[in-house]
């Protein structure tokens, strides 16, 4: 795997370069790309160095042990280091998604279960945003459609991060989170005690930088103007503000009412969008380009249960990983690092593995 290095090294002196001419800050979408590409090569480019010290260090210890004691009790340590660097090295040069970087957009549903997989959802929802919080990461709800009880039918929001390091990206960790969500508990609305199950679907997409980093045709949108209706399906809105797009040629379909002006809901389904077709598109490259394997773990499946909230005995289970705990109030606070923790671990191991291959 390491003899990629001189390769990676050459284009990171090729981007620090680039970015260094004023012309191509001149470009945006171009300058954003490169950006993202010089933060993820920063890490191998230091981790190389390190590898490369300790192994410089290792060997002029070894030639000076015999002749001086000190230098001998520095070869286990030395040893030991040299061993975490290339394990570290090794894991920065497995091909990365490359939207890791980028922000997210992430589409709660409640889903089988009626109130309470709407009260579902407003629980999830609570959970990314207490965890994006913890993150230092912003968040802005786009879009929602409550419930009669106070949960939410659907509900749309970006998650912003600050750092430009692919491996501490939004999308890098959220990713994970499409799919089935599935509870056990006893609804608000059971008035026996008896538990029930019920589910919640989460698509998650990669945050399109700017407008025209996405093509897209004005004769590719069918654009409908509807009146916006509140929980229970009663109307809130004595115009046609509601705005639903439809992008023909993937028959995507996004739909927003949550602002009165018809301009801003169209603006907010076009951000939306602009997401979900950045998506498709890599969906595709995943499927056509050999060479990239997609995640063993962020499965293309959406209809895939992936997760188990039990109230009942206080347990999350993600059933891709194996990862169990008895913390479920922890995790529904927020504290969700352990669980997409297990989830980055396996994907880096099946690609690991795959490169192995």
């Amino acid at each position: 795997m390491f003899e990629s290095v001189d390769s990676l090294l050459e284009e990171h002196a090729e981007i620090t370069k680039a970015l260094a001419d004023p012309e191509v800050h001149g470009d945006q979408a171009r300058s954003r790309k490169l950006g993202r590409r010089f933060a993820e090569l920063n890490g191998i480019v230091a981790a190389h160095h390190r590898w490369n010290q300790l192994s410089d260090d290792l060997e002029t210890a070894e030639e000076l042990a015999a002749d001086d004691e000190e230098f001998a009790a520095e070869v286990p340590r030395l040893k030991e280091q040299l061993t975490e660097a290339e394990e570290r090295l090794r894991r920065l040069l497995i091909p990365r998604d490359p939207d890791d970087a980028r922000d997210a957009i992430l589409e709660i549903k409640g889903g089988e279960g009626g109130e309470e997989a709407a009260l579902f959802a407003g629980d999830l929802l609570r959970m990314y945003l207490r965890f994006a919080e913890s993150k230092g990461w912003k968040t802005e709800i786009i879009s929602s459609t409550e419930s009669d009880l106070g949960g939410y039918k659907d509900v749309h929001v970006a998650v912003k991060g600050s750092s430009s390091d692919p491996a501490e990206g939004v999308y890098a960790h959220l990713k994970f989170e499409g799919g089935v969500h599935r509870v056990q508990r006893v609804p608000v609305t059971e008035s026996q005690g008896r538990i029930h199950t019920s589910a919640a679907g989460v698509l998650v997409f990669p945050e399109v930088d700017a407008p025209d980093e996405i093509e897209i045709s004005q004769n590719d949108l069918k654009i409908d103007v509807y009146r916006s209706s509140g929980p229970g399906g009663q109307s809130v809105n004595t115009t046609d503000s509601a705005v639903r797009i439809t992008h023909v040629p993937t028959g995507i379909v996004v739909s927003m009412q949550n602002e009165k002006s018809q301009i801003q809901n169209r603006e907010a389904a076009m951000r939306v969008l602009r997401s979900r077709l950045l998506a498709h598109q890599q969906e595709q490259i995943d499927a056509e380009n050999a060479a990239t394997r997609a995640s063993q773990v962020r499965t293309m499946d959406r209809s895939e249960r992936i997760r188990t909230y039990n109230y009942p005995e206080n347990r999350i289970a993600d059933h891709r990983t194996g990862y169990k705990a008895y913390n479920l109030d922890h995790v529904l606070d927020g504290g969700l690092g352990p669980v997409i923790e297990s989830c980055i671990q396996m994907d880096e191991a099946d690609r690991l593995a795959a490169l192995g291959e």
